[in-house]
């Protein structure tokens, strides 16, 4: 009897096992998805592994396969391993982990998402046929093949086709893409640039930390890198944290490779996706453009992998199987002896902290290109109220963007908050108008005119009366639509492009958006931390960032390093043109040290600053985290086996903090414990031995496992 080991569809962790199947046809081998009855119901699994004639006896009848659904493994050997190496790396079910790594017509996971096809036509035999018909006929054999939708725009094409001159056969659709020419001119690298590239290729270590100030040049190492290692033969990666960075890099890319290039990222459609996936799998192409899923694309000669501003929040995954792209990265450059860099203005403590211990390799660019720093101000919003003066814009701001104004010179206005108002208050019992399954306030936007949960999307419309007492409401606070409004009432002949969660839901918004800013069909780019970073602009010559120092409100461990970041790669965009930038940033609080270091643009005296602070409280680097979250609308039940769970935790050789019970998030209670541990295996191994624990509990209590998490306050 020939078995076959399966990972069913469902990625519930009660399920996470292997089920057996038998199978008749040879054509089953793992990495296939098949078709099975799992409890009378028709699914997806996953071949994890075959016994061939196996030998074993069960004490029950075993199901047959019902049908092999691929030609060929969707998944490769590295990529099974590394599917396993992340379940258990992240604590989460092995399932998981595949559906992160698969296009939606791939996954093993049942969709009525279908690869889509086209017809297309070739020549077969020369009948008997007129001279115009043999024009048309000699037209499709020079050419070989055509789609059938361009074939018959010919007049003569369907008597052709009568005849049995063509074939008519099917392909897989692939969509036209846009042609960017390739550069002419090469930028001549600064000395300073021709010593990094040397160094990363030449590096003795498998992992690279490229620290290079705002303005320094890195895409151009980027691309000089990866020139070198595609005339090698092998593949090149390239990783941006958000899409809304993705046209500016795939331009730069485009322009020097041409096309030769894929694209991957959340704003594609699952057919899009596919394509980009089977171009890179078959050889088509040999570099990748794209967000974190694109660290998941088929590569089999990878030779360098490049994640820019690596410090970004963004390559966490929030849900299902967390993991981390640059650990995946990481994980993936050490199989196929692939170069990985690691390059940011700011780089995480983490990755900074194992460059400085030699761990990483260490490269610094420590210039401009145009050798140009901007002059940064802080403006203190304390003194600005005290003068009664906009607690939005400060006199000194509008004057000088009044200034840039006038000089045809463009504006970044950065305010990392979305809506109109955050919070509507009662004044007359002072309740805040609270989402009804979140324990957080309803934001009201303005142009939808509606209270918005930015956590579970619930919606309503905008009510003017207090629900508990019927008292009057006002707003406090502003977001993106709120300052758009003013800026627009201030310079009424400006021209403002506001690019936030909300204005890029649309397919291409976000490349769409850049574009009319670069074409200078805006004077003013407003918008949320996605244009604090990476954007490259050479007329912006002011940055205004409001609510500066609002990153260090967060109760988090991290909220000094995320200030920093914020502020120091948000005034990076000023000025790296000829022009000399400025920027203010408004702040109520100026005396704090990431503050300081951010006007001073001093990553080195923030790191030790920061690291003593970390070392103190022992977090990252110091040690590794886990988050463990109970969830559950019954509170006493959720409640309980938390507790339960930090009885156990506490006989290991953890440091463990909680229960903690935390904001309700769609009705559902929660409960933390957060673990600290010096040994990282330790800790992996003991939690994921909880995690079984619980698997096998079939209890409906949900535990969320968050291995090192970004963030323990949300």
């Amino acid at each position: 009897m020939n078995l076959a080991y399966c990972y069913i569809e469902n990625n519930s962790s009660a399920l996470d096992q292997t089920y057996t199947y038998s199978f008749d046809e040879e054509k089953v081998c793992a990495g296939k998805r098949v078709l099975v009855d799992f409890n009378h119901r028709e699914c997806m699994a996953y071949v994890d592994h075959v016994e061939i004639n196996s030998t074993q006896t069960f004490p029950y009848a075993i199901k047959k396969i019902l049908r092999v659904l691929d030609a060929e493994p969707v998944l490769n050997e590295e990529m099974r391993e590394l599917g396993k190496w992340m379940s258990h790396s992240t604590v989460s079910p092995i399932i998981s982990a595949y559906q992160a790594m698969l296009p939606a017509q791939l996954k093993p996971k049942s969709t009525k998402v279908q690869i889509q096809m086209e017809k297309w036509v070739k020549p077969l035999e020369d009948h008997t046929i007129t001279l115009k018909q043999k024009q048309l006929y000699d037209i499709l054999k020079k050419r070989g093949e055509m789609k059938r939708s361009e074939w018959l725009k010919h007049s003569l094409a369907r008597k052709l086709e009568s005849l049995g001159c063509v074939e008519i056969y099917e392909k897989e659709k692939r969509s036209e893409e846009k042609i960017i020419e390739k550069e002419t001119n090469i930028f001549e690298l600064t000395d300073e640039q021709k010593n990094a590239v040397e160094k990363i290729l030449h590096s003795e270590k498998d992992v690279v930390c490229l620290k290079g100030v705002t303005g320094s040049g890195k895409t151009e190492v980027f691309l000089h890198c990866a020139q070198q290692v595609l005339k090698q033969g092998k593949q090149v990666l390239f990783l941006v944290p958000e899409i809304s960075l993705t046209p500016m890099m795939v331009k730069r890319v485009k322009q020097r490779f041409g096309s030769d290039v894929a694209i991957y990222h959340s704003a594609l459609n699952s057919q899009q996706k596919y394509e980009q996936f089977q171009s890179i799998k078959n050889h088509e192409k040999k570099i990748v453009v794209g967000t974190r899923s694109a660290v998941f694309m088929p590569f089999d000669r990878l030779g360098l992998i490049i994640i820019d501003e690596e410090h970004d929040a963004s390559y966490k995954q929030a849900s299902g199987c967390r993991y981390h792209a640059r650990d995946v990265a990481i994980q993936r450059g050490k199989y196929h002896h692939a170069r990985v860099v690691l390059a940011s203005a700011t780089p995480s403590l983490d990755t900074y902290a194992r460059a400085v211990k030699n761990v990483y390799d260490l490269v610094e660019i420590k210039n401009r290109i145009n050798q140009n720093m901007p002059d940064v101000k802080l403006i203190n919003m304390n003194e600005v109220i005290r003068k009664k003066q906009s607690y939005i814009l400060s006199d000194t701001l509008i004057h000088a963007m009044r200034e840039t104004l006038e000089a045809h010179e463009q504006i970044l206005l950065l305010l990392n908050r979305r809506g109109y108002q955050p919070v509507l208050k009662c004044v007359t019992c002072r309740s805040v108008v609270m989402c009804p399954h979140c324990d957080r306030p309803l934001v009201y936007h303005k142009q939808s005119e509606t209270l918005n949960c930015h956590l579970c999307g619930y919606s309503m419309k905008k009510i003017s009366t207090c629900p508990q007492c019927g008292g009057n409401l006002n707003g406090y606070g502003y977001g993106t639509q709120k300052l758009a409004e003013k800026v627009q009432e201030v310079f009424p002949e400006a021209r403002i492009v506001r690019m936030d969660a909300d204005t890029t839901t649309r397919k291409d918004a976000h490349q769409k958006l850049l574009e009319s800013f670069e074409q200078h069909q805006g004077d003013i780019l407003l918008g949320t931390q996605m244009i604090a970073k990476g954007l490259d602009f050479e007329n912006v010559t002011l940055v205004g960032i409001l609510e500066g120092d609002a990153p260090l409100e967060r109760s988090d461990y991290r909220s000094s390093e995320l200030a920093f970041d914020l502020l120091t790669q948000a005034s990076g965009r000023s000025g790296r043109g000829r022009k000399k930038g400025r920027v203010l940033i408004q702040v109520y609080d100026e005396y704090h040290y990431a503050i300081d270091c951010a006007l001073h643009q001093d990553y080195d005296r923030f790191f030790q600053n920061e690291m003593k602070y970390r070392h103190l409280a022992q977090y990252p680097p110091y040690t590794y985290l886990c988050s463990l979250i109970y969830v559950s609308r019954n509170k006493e039940e959720a409640s309980h086996i938390a507790e339960t769970a930090l009885e156990e935790l506490k006989e290991k050789n953890f440091k463990v903090l909680g229960v903690s019970e935390l904001l309700k998030i769609q009705d559902e209670m929660r409960y933390r414990i957060i673990v600290k541990s010096k040994n990282l295996k330790e800790l992996e191994d003991s939690i994921y031995q909880l995690y079984q624990k619980h698997r096998m509990s079939k209890s409906k209590v949900k535990l969320q496992i968050d291995m090192n998490p970004m963030f323990l306050d949300e």
